[in-house]
């Protein structure tokens, strides 16, 4: 299998992405420049975390703009497989191939810290090397987290599944105080209708091999390749 891991100006979980799918996973994975137009024959498509382009306008919406992010939504239409982690989630966001919006945190700080996030769905092909209500600890570092979205959207959401990961404690309860930014519905990651692109805050290459002591993060990762190697 073959990952495309996008590398837009101030990417910088692009490394790790490639180490957890190449040296841990034992798969194909190529870097592919923001300018660039082809993706090279990659079966999925990765968008890291990062500061593109500085974060300066608002996160995610230079990154949006560049020239890749046309086969991306091209690529995401014919069902190819699309994880944006991080920043990568609010680029797709952006990019109108997620839905909602994503605020400042809502005590206005940076939070780098462990949390835990619940399984929704495992019908996905993110999560379906997880157990239904799994519980996950993943670190998050970010500072425009707090998803936000209408109640056209949330009803939408609602209605489709897309809500596959809520912040919880770690029994899988959810409580405003184990929701670290002020996710509304303690959003942490959700899918497009048809399921094939996930954008998530929490950052599983962080936590995808032994010597970091967690690898509740491969679990994302083994998910896309399980599925994937199904279909093929």
């Amino acid at each position: 299998m073959k990952f495309g891991i996008i590398v837009f100006p101030g990417s910088n979980c692009d490394h790790d992405c490639r180490h957890v799918v190449r040296d841990i996973l034992g798969h194909e994975a190529e870097f592919l420049w923001h300018k660039e137009r082809s993706l090279a024959g990659s079966h999925c498509v990765i968008l890291p975390g990062g500061f593109s382009y500085g974060d300066y306008l608002r996160s995610g919406a230079m990154a949006a703009c560049s020239p890749i992010m046309d086969s991306v939504k091209e690529f995401a239409a014919s069902g190819g497989l699309v994880i944006g982690i991080c920043n990568g989630f609010q680029i797709l966001q952006e990019a109108g191939l997620l839905p909602g919006v994503m605020m400042r945190n809502d005590n206005l700080k940076f939070i780098c810290r462990d949390v835990r996030v619940r399984v929704e769905r495992t019908d996905t092909p993110f999560t379906c090397a997880c157990r239904q209500g799994e519980v996950l600890r993943i670190p998050i570092a970010h500072m425009d987290g707090n998803f936000f979205a209408d109640k056209r959207e949330v009803s939408k959401m609602h209605r489709s599944q897309q809500i596959v990961l809520r912040y919880c404690d770690a029994e899988g309860d959810l409580s405003d105080e184990y929701n670290p930014n002020g996710s509304m519905e303690a959003v942490a990651g959700v899918v497009n209708e048809a399921g094939n692109v996930l954008g998530m805050m929490p950052h599983p290459e962080r936590c995808s091999e032994g010597s970091l002591g967690n690898i509740d993060g491969l679990k994302v990762f083994k998910s896309i390749v399980e599925w994937a190697s199904a279909r093929r």
